[in-house]
């Protein structure tokens, strides 16, 4: 039986895997690495955070992005954003240099059995673990808008289904959102030769500004610190202070979650939108219908503060790029009995956990977007993964430690 099998290659399972190899646990790591992506984000996409604010987590020195730059001669600098190609070689590259190897096989059960877990894989075979670790990323999660949900296959899909954006040249395509990955979405669609129209809920587009200076005055820095989610005291206290959230009231986490560092664009991304991409904002969709028996759809639309359709539009396609909603009950790997009976955190369908990421379940740990509700807006992004890892590993060692055998002679006395 191992001590711990982690379920998930991304950034925070391959972080977790890291610290827990240091710290000389047995453990197995399974899934794709880098499988959202390698699979799920087109060609020609950055990422928002900076370089420096993109590392994952492990022990020691030699492992972080600008590491990966300097022996491969790339330019990893404040305010250059990053390319996901780029990025996910990076992540390949921290993989490969683990000291377990990252199998690349599917979890599709996690069973309770006693002392610890079962797994099944989609190959037929099981493994034991004392502790399991779940970091499933995001992919889950996938938010479609309920409107989209029964139109026929090749009419909707969301952001995350897309890998080549080619496909949709000379075509209308409608975006949904207001948010990083809809404007890039656009934008790339754009670029590619389609017709994007962009329909937002929100009433404007929100724009982040180009990133200050790394080094500046001490005033300038102590009005707007720099941290790893951006420029500001709200920023730097939801990067730097996970573990203080988690001790704010439910509510308060909750909505914290939901709101903090809410959709925007990237700077760099401005000028590839605004006289580009048309865009039509303050509207939600009620409803999508096939457009007779052609190969299109209909949308039709009502104001975000009001009732009643108030006009449609007409697509080739829509892609929602409406994000991922934290729910434990889509996470259909983990068996029901596990899954409905798990503490959750007050009014969201997240677990709630401890300091150290324990669930309510002995032995059950989770990492990445579901904790959001817990530890704030930072697990949302890959910068969370160097808190979230060492403690998650600290976490399964002291489980290991209650839940170790005593030796006969002690028991009996």
């Amino acid at each position: 039986m191992h001590d711990l099998v982690v379920v998930g290659a991304g950034p925070y399972g391959l972080s977790v895997a890291a610290h827990a190899a240091a710290a000389g646990l047995d453990v197995r790591v399974f899934g794709r690495a880098m499988a959202s992506w390698r699979d799920h984000m087109p060609a020609g996409m950055y990422l928002k955070s900076e370089p420096w604010a993109s590392d994952l987590s492990a022990p020691g020195e030699g492992t972080s992005f600008a590491a990966y730059a300097a022996a491969h001669g790339l330019r990893a600098e404040h305010g250059r954003p990053l390319p996901i190609g780029a990025f996910t070689r990076y992540g390949l590259w921290f993989a490969d240099r683990l000291p377990v190897p990252v199998e690349d096989r599917t979890v599709t059960a996690v069973l309770p059995r006693a002392p610890g877990f079962r797994l099944e894989t989609a190959d037929g075979g099981t493994v034991d673990a004392r502790a399991v670790a779940m970091a499933p990323g995001v992919m889950p999660f996938v938010h479609l808008p309920g409107a989209l949900r029964d139109l026929p296959l090749g009419l909707a899909s969301h952001s995350s289904d897309h890998r080549d954006l080619a496909r949709f040249r000379d075509r209308d395509v409608v975006v949904l959102g207001a948010g990083q990955a809809a404007l890039e979405t656009a934008a790339l669609l754009a670029e590619e030769g389609a017709r994007p129209v962009l329909i937002a809920r929100a009433g404007a587009i929100r724009w982040n500004t180009l990133p200050l200076p790394l080094r500046r005055s001490p005033l300038s820095t102590l009005r707007a610190p720099h941290s790893g989610l951006g420029t500001g005291w709200s920023s730097w206290a939801w990067s730097r202070l996970p573990g203080a959230v988690r001790l704010l009231p439910a509510q308060a986490r909750t909505h914290i979650a939901r709101t903090a560092l809410g959709p925007a664009g990237a700077w760099w991304l401005r000028e590839r939108v605004e006289g580009v991409v048309p865009v039509r904002l303050g509207l939600r969709v009620v409803r999508a219908v096939p457009d007779g028996d052609a190969a299109r759809l209909r949308i039709d639309l009502a104001p975000t503060e009001g009732a009643g359709v108030c006009e449609s539009a007409e697509a080739d396609h829509v892609i929602a790029a409406t994000g991922f909603e934290p729910d434990l009950r889509r996470l259909r790997v983990l068996d029901a009995s596990l899954r409905e009976t798990l503490r959750t955190v007050r009014g969201t369908a997240s677990p709630d956990l401890t300091a150290a990421f324990a669930s309510s379940h002995p032995g059950l740990f989770f990492a990445g977007l579901l904790t959001a509700p817990v530890f704030g807006p930072s697990m949302r992004f890959v910068y969370g993964a160097s808190f979230a890892a060492p403690r998650l590993v600290a976490g399964v060692r002291a489980h290991l430690a209650a839940t170790e055998p005593r030796p006969r002679a002690l028991a009996a006395r």
